[in-house]
């Protein structure tokens, strides 16, 4: 499997856990500000992973399987 299809399994299995995923294109709304990251986060009591195109895909995987862990341990 190449790394995007690894990813594309994890948001997957992501969404089958109940998370909503998001996609950012991850540039700095403002000067001087860093650009978004790949991570997971509440929005509303709800969890969201978001994922950051500024972020390699190895990055992206890494958010997706940690909120796979944190979501979905057993």
């Amino acid at each position: 499997m190449s790394p995007a299809e690894v990813l594309e399994a994890l948001v997957g299995l992501c969404r089958e856990a109940g998370l909503e995923v998001r996609r950012v294109c991850g540039s700095p709304e403002a000067p001087g500000e860093p650009p978004a990251r790949s991570a997971l986060c509440r929005v509303r009591g709800a969890h969201w992973l978001v994922l950051s195109n500024a972020d390699d895909v190895e990055e992206r995987i890494e958010a997706a399987a940690d909120a796979l862990r944190r979501v979905a341990p057993e």
